[in-house]
């Protein structure tokens, strides 16, 4: 994946509210909370660039945002892409092939979710792997 990317966490993706305890708690809109591990990651990938990327999934049954798969520095952007369901929302990507209560739950929580990693700078939302060309993220970041 390139810099560029490194640099922009995709964020259809990205943020939810921490627990009392930790500065994290449920999001009013979804009822999703939101793990600590996931500002954590993402802190360690916006100020010490340890990871390429960070996917983000909603556990329903424990009703929070965890992450799903963090990316190694040396791991390329088809890499990325290849861990991406196909038919299944994550904080990168939302496909049209999704079930509308996924689709509807990661819309509802991802105001929310975004806010709380500080540092988004730039939202991309994807519905297919054309909306998140290498390209597209490229021209999005400058």
């Amino acid at each position: 994946m390139c810099d560029s990317v490194t640099q922009l966490p995709l964020c259809g993706s990205f943020d939810l509210c921490f627990r009392k305890m930790l500065g994290i708690g449920a999001n009013a809109a979804s009822g999703m909370a939101v793990h600590d591990e996931c500002k954590l990651k993402f802190m360690d990938l916006k100020e010490k660039r340890t990871h390429r990327f960070i996917i983000y999934k909603i556990e329903e049954k424990q009703k929070q945002v965890m992450v799903e798969k963090v990316g190694e520095p040396a791991q390329t952007y088809d890499e990325f892409t290849t861990c991406l369901p196909d038919n299944e929302c994550r904080y990168v990507v939302s496909p049209d092939t999704a079930r509308v209560r996924n689709k509807m739950i990661y819309a509802s929580s991802k105001d929310r979710f975004k806010r709380k990693l500080d540092g988004i700078q730039v939202e991309l939302q994807a519905t297919d792997a054309s909306e998140m060309g290498l390209e597209v993220i490229k021209s999005r970041a400058n």
